[in-house]
């Protein structure tokens, strides 16, 4: 199918091939090579279209912002054109971080103005809670990790996003990584102490101050910080846990603060930071990114984010005219630039830890909590910049060693290698396997409620009869796993691997899973459901 571009069009949709809208007769090749396919949005004042390149090999799709502004005022038009051009501009000097999209062309034709990018294939966070519900502590814990190094590296261009929110943040299905999208609203000449007029006022009010209930009190004044974005990054974390949008959730008539802390079961730790994080006075508020990092003590993530980001190339493009022809860089192994800005962040906690273990043993909070990503397991080694990390070597265990570790206090098991343990009825409720080689391993009849096994490869592990209520699996691999007659009640399954597993006689009552991972798995008629039903039928309602 074609789309016309013509907003005025009574019926937009046109035949696939057709050059000319028949309705209005209004040209559909834009700029001679872009076919536009449907209309993705409508937004204060422009429109979004998913469309493909007719000209390059294979018709790669990408989106096409239309500048629609609502007003007719010569003001708030000008104002509406630089917002726009300020958004081509901003992805012209950050598209090249891998996680956010690339700006591909940007032009003007028929008097409309034009901003092509790179088409972002996924869910949002917002579609995905809808569909899955609410993600738990150490969901959110792992989401912060990766978009906090993003908005670091955003504000370390002079960049205020201001329209943070589930809706604007999309898990790229290539590589499951987050992307930021939607910088229509930015703000990149960050002046606190400059003074607005008052039609700059009025167009910002229209036009860009973000999303109400998101947006936090100096940026619905047009008076936007950095720390504007961790507030909204905040709003989206509640968002995160409750499945409740701002305008679902009660206020204090008194402090006018937002009511959610009886809607979550989280640690009080993780509570204190994301109340900073929503604090209305700005200079009670984290003012950086690597703040909330070094509070929530994520160094785990940081390393495998400084050494796993897939990144675009830094090369500038073919034309020194960001505004007109093609911007295509080409995407390479280069080291992304928010790589550095992560790396230094992790080396700060890096330091902060030698310190403590100077002064004496201390276990991370982080770690008793939820203990992702990497146990340190390994020996005192040198980064990149040739610098000690100080890291604290864990011998290969075995089953015993499991069991003895687990007796003594210990919980954190990420990352470790438990391939073909013999750990049949053990009790390890609480216990953290974040990224943990698990294949062949025998969990029969175990205890793992609350147990946590992000990532993990459990590829033919024996879980037959296991009781792993309330455990986290998401993105794990659980091909040809054994999970007959297991509890999986309230288990967060989505985006684990259920290729092959068996889970005939499990119990799936309430759990988080998909109708299309269900399909890969095998069941029976004693299977219980989400719903609550069991038999063949897979219905999740």
């Amino acid at each position: 199918m074609s789309y016309c571009l013509n907003s005025n069009c009574p019926q937009p949709k046109n035949s696939t091939g057709a050059l000319v809208c028949k309705a209005c007769g209004w040209k559909l090749l834009l700029h001679k090579k872009y076919s536009v396919l449907k209309k993705l949005g409508q937004g204060g004042f422009g429109a979004t279209f998913l469309a493909q390149d007719e000209i390059l090999p294979g018709k790669p799709k990408c989106v096409i912002k239309q500048l629609q502004p609502a007003a007719t005022e010569p003001s708030m038009l000008q104002m509406a054109k630089e917002l726009f051009k300020r958004e081509a501009q901003t992805l012209g000097k950050i598209g090249n971080h891998p996680q956010v999209p690339t700006l591909l062309n940007y032009f003007d034709e028929d008097r409309h103005f034009y901003l092509v990018q790179e088409y972002i294939s996924g869910s949002t966070l917002q579609q995905e809670i809808k569909q899955s519900g609410p993600l738990p502590e150490v969901g959110v814990k792992q989401f912060l990790s990766e978009i906090l190094p993003l908005i670091q590296y955003i504000h370390g261009q002079k960049v205020i996003h201001r329209d943070i929110k589930p809706a604007n943040i999309i898990r790229r299905d290539q590589d499951r990584k987050l992307v930021l999208i939607d910088f229509g609203a930015v703000k990149d000449r960050v002046d606190p102490n400059a003074a607005a007029n008052t039609s700059d006022q009025t167009a910002l009010t229209n036009f860009a101050i973000g999303t109400p209930g998101f947006a936090p009190p100096e940026q619905m004044a047009l008076r936007p910080v950095y720390a504007s974005d961790l507030y909204a990054l905040g709003i989206t974390c509640i968002y995160l846990l409750t499945g409740k949008s701002p305008k679902d959730l009660d206020y204090n008539p008194s402090t006018g603060e937002m009511i959610w802390r009886k809607y979550v079961d989280i640690s009080d730790h993780f509570a204190e930071v994301l109340q900073k994080m929503l604090e209305s006075a700005v200079r009670h508020r984290y003012q950086s990114s690597g703040e909330i990092l070094r509070a929530l003590d994520l160094e785990p993530y940081i390393d495998s984010l400084a050494q796993g980001l897939a990144t675009k190339s830094n090369n500038p493009p073919k034309s020194n005219n960001p505004y007109s022809g093609d911007l295509t860089p080409s995407k390479s192994s280069h080291s992304s630039p928010g790589s550095s800005a992560t790396a230094k962040m992790a080396e700060i906690i890096r330091a902060r830890k030698a310190r403590q273990q100077n002064s004496g043993p201390r276990t991370s909070g982080f770690s008793r909590n939820i203990g992702v990503r990497g146990s340190q397991v390994g020996i005192n080694s040198m980064n990149s910049q040739g610098i000690t990390t100080g890291r604290r070597m864990n011998a290969k265990l075995d089953a015993n060693g499991v069991l003895k570790a687990y007796g003594r206090g210990r919980r954190d098991f990420a990352s470790q290698d438990l391939r073909s343990l013999n750990l049949e009825k053990a009790k390890l409720p609480g216990g953290i396997f974040q990224d943990a080689k698990l294949f062949k391993i025998n969990l029969q009849g175990a205890d793992l409620t609350n147990a946590i096994f992000g990532q993990a490869n459990l590829k033919q592990a024996n879980l037959r009869g296991a009781t792993l209520v309330r455990a986290y699996f998401n993105n794990a691999d659980l091909e040809g796993a054994d999970l007959r007659g297991a509890d999986l009640s309230y288990a967060h399954i989505t985006n684990a691997n259920l290729k092959g597993a068996n889970l005939c006689g499990a119990n799936l009552s309430s759990s988080k899973v998909t109708e299309e991972q269900l399909a890969q798995a095998k069941t029976n008629f004693k299977t219980v459901f989400p719903n609550g039903r069991s038999g063949f039928k897979r219905r999740l309602m």
